[in-house]
């Protein structure tokens, strides 16, 4: 069986969709499909900080001349080149297309694929109409719901990584929602990582340590964290604590001047061996962002027995569970979030006990698993064809 995977997003940028997709396309060679991606080009010589065990192997790679997108260089934008496309899929004669996003790439691909009469499926990563909002475009929400309603109708089935965003789907017309993808890697992510090196290095000692991971972006809503932070350092003991923010993105010069004492940048890192550390080595896991339609960061996070405080929105609302993995806060409460932070830094046997129930919640999450059902329904949907 042969499989073309078309993405605006792939390796070496990093996020997760990327992840994901370069996941699906490893997972994937290892149960007998070829796997072909349409991606974009990223610069030639440039730092890259993903180097999964796993990024896709020996799949067929081909690549589009693409931009940086402006305000935000690490996005590219890919030019419309649908004539690499339709070249591509006579050359590999794919069983199956997949759209992994919905923009140039990802539509193109759904062209091409319908117009040699392939079925077609399709991903729902992320919820773009909630970007509208935090980007200032509030008006934009209600065209851009449409046009991903419009988008994944064309798909014989679309892939959602949680129940809230199936449900927004099947609202918007969808047809055949699955939830899948909400897997991660239990082993590369794991408590054992912890390391004291690690703490030395960062000059953190014995201080409870919070760390967010992420792009520093709008939709992510960082500055809250940070202000948030700002509030909790108020009431707890001073130098007592730790806030590590591990990404970068277009909002970092703003986010790092208004920071206070006791935050450290780290930018992107090495995801197979500094990031796993980093986790391990941190007490809890802060996250503020109400667009995701999963948050494997929160996953990778619960995997390496951190304690999470999150609002319970979107595909976070699948795992976050308040008093178990983690503490729950109301959406954009600087006031709650900064409670849990005392909360948690004043009490460590509160914070082993939520580490200990979010490492049991990413175990029932095997990423093989989630694979296993991939195949499974890819085959599923060809045999209807």
């Amino acid at each position: 069986m042969r499989i073309l995977f078309c993405t605006d997003t792939y390796p070496p940028q990093v996020n997760g969709v990327s992840v994901v997709t370069a996941l699906s396309v490893a997972g994937l060679r290892d149960r007998g499909w070829e796997c072909a991606v349409i991606a974009p080009r990223y610069p030639a010589g440039g730092a890259t900080v993903f180097t999964e065990a796993r990024t896709g192997g020996e799949a067929v790679l081909d690549s589009i001349p693409s931009i940086a997108m402006p305000g935000y260089p690490d996005v590219r934008l890919a030019a419309p080149s649908y004539g690499v496309i339709a070249g591509l899929i006579r050359r590999f004669q794919p069983d199956l297309v997949h759209s992994e996003t919905e923009f140039v790439l990802g539509r193109l691909g759904q062209v091409a694929g319908g117009r040699a009469g392939l079925p077609l499926v399709s991903s729902y990563h992320t919820d773009f109409a909630k970007y509208a909002a935090a980007y200032g475009m509030p008006w934009m929400q209600g065209p851009i719901s449409r046009y991903i309603a419009r988008f994944h109708q064309r798909s014989r089935r679309t892939y959602t990584p949680s129940r809230p965003a199936r449900e927004d789907l099947l609202r918007a017309g969808v047809h055949d929602v699955e939830v899948w993808g909400r897997g991660v890697d239990i082993e590369a992510y794991h408590p054992r990582h912890r390391s004291a090196g690690w703490r030395d290095r960062l000059d953190i000692g014995d201080r409870y340590t919070f760390v967010y991971v992420g792009r520093l972006a709008a939709e992510k809503r960082v500055e809250q964290i940070v202000a948030a932070y700002r509030v909790a350092q108020r009431t707890l003991p001073p130098d007592s604590t730790r806030l590590v923010i591990a990404g970068a993105g277009p909002q970092e010069a703003m986010i790092r001047a208004d920071s206070p004492a006791g935050t450290i940048f780290l930018g992107y890192l090495d995801r197979r061996v500094e990031l796993p550390a980093l986790y391990a080595s941190a007490d809890a896991f802060v996250f503020a962002s109400l667009t995701e339609t999963l948050g494997l960061v929160v996953l990778e996070a619960m995997a390496s027995g951190l304690a999470v405080i999150a609002t319970p929105a979107g595909g976070v609302a699948d795992h976050l569970r308040d008093g178990v993995n983690g503490l729950a806060v109301p959406p954009a409460d600087i006031p709650a979030m900064a409670a849990a932070m005392v909360t948690l830094a004043s009490d460590r046997p509160l914070t082993r006990r939520l580490a200990e129930g979010a490492r049991a919640t990413a175990e029932a999450l095997s990423w093989d698993r989630e694979l296993d059902r991939l195949d499974t329904s890819y085959r599923e949907v060809c045999g209807q064809s």
